[in-house]
């Protein structure tokens, strides 16, 4: 049963150079066209697994970038939306924005739609260091939109911030985040440059013409970034999520504790019945095969039972909380320590892991290195 829908809107008015996410210059794009494919896509998911759509908790409008499309097909979009999806249990409704498109006409038709969330992709308050990565917005357009923003009414916003960019220094991330703490928002996320294939980072990294700050530097920026969050009082739920009390995103939890979601769109994810699916990316593509009645799904994999087992731990272990000992063994039937229990003796040992009777979760030393430990868990069949 799905707690959660994302639906990817891949128009952009600009590229970022790091972005690997399926996305399509917004010109001479058949945008409207898109929408109404996502509310046939929608339509005939609903319709295949109406069980799976009875306790929808949230929505996500992710991408690209939501706020390319104008306020007229924002208002198209989100009708089509309440149109398909059950949304009496939605309690978080989140819109992905970037500071310079986001005028007070699309904050309007996102509010009035149902939207209650806006996540915002500021990254840096430098800005070489945004024209570095292929941003727009100056941060005049971060101060007005948010000020805008909640004279709109919205209260649960959330900037995205990141390190480890390209010639970034320690004092450019330390200014970066007493600007953001300055626009007291209740949620930021916080995430270091990963050079992606497919971008244009990527091509430059590979000719050898992409300078990043040492891997010291960028555990010393993380370092900063956990101090000065609790500094300003916000909990750290997430190894790179921080939040004042009752503003964690719901939605990113629902994939942190490996439950279902749909997904909608082209190139979109989605987890559905116990099988992991992909749509076509090519916006023909997609939309061709919605326009015959069909799901424009390209790869399904039913997820075996190892396999849930490793993403429950290694998905959960990404939250402070860690892997709870009563929803592991609710949802397998034993103890996490039956088939990980040889793992987790080691790594408690070498001070990455905590253990307790509520459960398991990364030391403070274990967020630097998340990664290597949620491969331990990957154990053969």
């Amino acid at each position: 049963m799905a707690r959660g829908i994302y639906i990817h809107i891949p128009f952009c008015h600009q590229i970022c150079n790091y972005c690997d996410f399926n996305k399509f210059y917004f010109k001479n794009q058949p945008v409207d066209e898109y929408i109404e494919a996502l509310g046939k896509e929608m339509a005939l998911t609903v319709d295949k697994h109406p069980e799976s759509f009875t306790q929808i908790e949230t929505i996500f409008l992710g991408g690209g970038t939501p706020t390319a499309l104008s306020p007229e097909q924002l208002t198209r979009l989100l009708t089509l939306i309440r149109t398909y999806i059950p949304m009496d249990g939605v309690t978080e409704f989140t819109s992905e924005a970037n500071p310079d498109e986001l005028s007070e006409a699309k904050m309007r038709a996102l509010f009035d739609g149902g939207v209650n969330r806006l996540s915002m992709g500021v990254q840096s308050f430098d800005q070489d260091l945004l024209k570095k990565i292929g941003r727009t917005h100056s941060n005049a357009h971060v101060y007005e939109t948010i000020a805008l923003a909640k004279k709109v009414g919205f209260r649960n916003i959330s900037i995205d911030l990141m390190y480890g960019l390209p010639g970034q220094s320690m004092e450019q991330w330390r200014d970066s985040l007493e600007k953001a703490f300055a626009l007291e928002l209740p949620h930021f996320s916080a995430y270091s440059l990963i050079v992606e294939p497919k971008t244009i980072f990527y091509n430059q990294h590979a000719k050898g013409k992409l300078k990043l700050p040492t891997e010291d530097l960028e555990a010393e920026m993380y370092d900063v970034l956990m101090q000065e969050m609790e500094a300003h009082g916000l909990h750290q739920y997430e190894i790179s999520n921080f939040a004042y009390e009752g503003f964690s995103s719901v939605h990113n939890k629902i994939y942190w504790e490996n439950d279902e979601y749909a997904g909608f769109g082209a190139g979109a994810h989605g987890y559905l019945n116990g099988v992991r699916y992909s749509n076509h990316g090519p916006l023909k593509k997609y939309m061709d095969t919605l326009e015959i009645g069909e799901l424009p799904i390209i790869y399904e994999h039913e997820v075996t039972d190892a396999e849930k087992r490793e993403e429950q731990m290694f998905l959960g272990l990404r939250k402070t909380d860690g892997v709870s000992h009563i929803l592991y063994e609710g949802k397998f039937g034993e103890s996490m320590h039956v088939r990980y229990g040889q793992v987790i003796e080691k790594l408690v040992a070498e001070g990455l892991l905590e253990h307790d009777e509520n459960g398991i979760r990364l030391t403070r030393k274990g967020r630097f290195v998340g990664n290597e430990v949620f491969q331990e868990f990957l154990l053969e069949d």
